[in-house]
């Protein structure tokens, strides 16, 4: 029967207490590891050789100890004989335990099973850990999992992967558009009017001003900002927040690249995405084709474009174009027999977004283009010219999730304004996520944008995918969660 954590734990504390009566520092500061695992690993047999690590396997065989040493770079055997140590480094091999990190010189050679092995001259305790590493499969409760991230990478290698990968997958997407002659800039996550989309922000409180200011739900209006003060291609690389619902698509902080690009449209932009990805996925991966949750997905340029009407009317028979408004929208949903899941709906792109992603979006594998979005569901974005109640503007789908979102921006000061007093029209009705009017950045726009296309990227869900993860959780180091009672 396993022994409770806290009794180990005061066992733990006991040799703790012992090694500072031996007069040693269970704490160091510093210590001068001249190779790291990976390097030992190289190292020709017989090689002198000054490593750390922690300590993840222990096995006594009489005098001898054979201990399993790892760093971020790789896992290499120790040996330790009883008849070639010091006395003091004896006491400190007796006070040790997995979990500890230690320092350790000595000599590489093969065991007669041929594993490659570090025969320790003297070694350093360098940190004592207090509590007991769980075994794997102890390791099962999803929640404890992401609340303990540290013990997650401990012990499931697999799951450091999963962050090693979206580290390259950030530093190739920086890499991307450098080349592509954008100039990453870095704009306020505290701002006085939140915007760039239709969320609920959180709202936080500045003391010395005496006013309330929110966090950013997007880097949007201030990239343009700097497209109106004469930068041409800009991006940002940077955390939003929405006060939004936890699941497994969605986390109230994420990670996005975002993108503005003066005298382009949403059409090049299709263009530049799906060479983004082809660069992307050979430099991750190596392939264009990888599995994601049982589904085989082929990223070879180019992908499908369909249009939102035509989704929805292949989905569910409804025309949108004949059933442009609210009253009209909702007897065609009863007309056809559907019931949608959410009721409380105000607005038009309200009950036509809760349509599509509960009867549409499920069903687009991808990786596809969804272009001309309804005007109701981007403020921001510009209207087509031959059907104004659509957007210039397309949203990259995979298996059923949105990763991308982009559209010609709004330039017309006029129009905008109108938009955002629409906007905020609803949430006078009770609609919570709406949009707020922009002073600033209606003066802005009067000042004069060029044409410009923008582009909305979530890495967390980039990530999940080229990953193969099902729940972005896995995907954001510590996610939000309930707090610990």
């Amino acid at each position: 029967m396993p022994r409770p954590l806290e009794e180990l734990r005061k066992e733990r504390l006991k040799k703790l207490e012992k090694i500072r009566a031996l007069g040693l520092d269970p704490y160091l500061s510093f210590f001068d590891r001249q190779h790291p695992i990976s390097q030992v690993r190289k190292a020709k047999l017989g090689t002198k050789v000054v490593t750390a690590g922690r300590i993840m396997a222990w096995r006594e065989h009489g005098k001898i100890v054979f201990a399993d040493l790892v760093d971020q770079s790789a896992k290499i055997q120790i040996l330790f004989r009883s008849d070639k140590l010091s006395v003091a480094n004896l006491k400190i091999i007796a006070l040790l335990d997995i979990g500890d990190f230690i320092g350790v010189i000595g000599k590489t050679f093969k065991t007669e099973s041929g594993e490659l092995t570090v025969e320790a001259g003297d070694l350093v305790l360098l940190t004592k850990s207090l509590r007991s590493l769980p075994a794997k499969s102890g390791l099962t409760d999803i929640e404890e999992r992401y609340r303990q991230r540290y013990i997650d990478l401990l012990v499931n290698p697999e799951v450091r992967a999963v962050f090693e990968t979206r580290t390259k997958i950030v530093s190739a997407l920086r890499a991307f558009m450098d080349r592509n002659g954008f100039t990453e800039v870095e704009t306020p996550v505290l701002q006085p009017v939140y915007g760039g989309a239709s969320a609920r922000p959180f709202v936080t409180h500045h003391q010395a001003l005496d006013k309330d200011f929110y966090l950013r739900i997007s880097d949007e209006l201030y990239l343009k900002r700097l497209i109106v003060g004469g930068m041409e291609k800009v991006y940002e690389i940077g955390h939003d927040f929405r006060n939004e619902g936890i699941d497994r698509s969605h986390n109230p902080e994420f990670t996005m690249l975002e993108f503005y690009w003066a005298y382009a449209d949403y059409k090049k932009l299709m263009e530049f995405t799906e060479g983004m990805f082809a660069s992307l996925l050979k430099e991750i991966g190596g392939s264009l084709v990888l599995e994601y949750q049982g589904r085989k997905l082929n990223f070879k340029p180019p992908w499908k474009r369909i249009t939102y009407r035509q989704a929805i009317l292949k989905a569910t028979g409804i025309d949108i174009d004949r059933a442009d408004s609210e009253e009209k929208l909702q007897r065609s949903i009863k007309e056809h027999g559907i019931v949608l899941e959410e009721r409380r709906l105000v607005g038009y792109g309200a009950v036509l977004d809760a349509l599509y992603k509960q009867t549409t979006r499920p069903g687009l594998e991808g990786p596809l283009f969804l272009t001309e979005r309804p005007a109701e569901f981007v403020s921001l974005a510009k209207r087509l010219p031959a059907d104004p109640r659509k957007t210039a503007s397309f949203q990259l789908l995979v298996a059923g999730e949105e990763l991308i979102n982009a559209y010609n921006e709004l330039n017309d000061p006029i129009d905008q304004a109108e938009r955002w007093q629409e906007s905020e029209k609803l949430g006078d009705k009770g609609k919570a996520e709406h949009e707020a009017l922009d002073e600033d950045y209606i003066r802005a726009l009067e000042y004069g944008m060029p044409p410009t296309a923008g582009w909305g990227l979530g890495i967390d869900r980039l990530t999940a995918v080229l990953t193969n993860q099902p729940s972005l959780k896995d995907t954001i180091l510590f996610p939000t969660l309930r707090p610990e009672k």
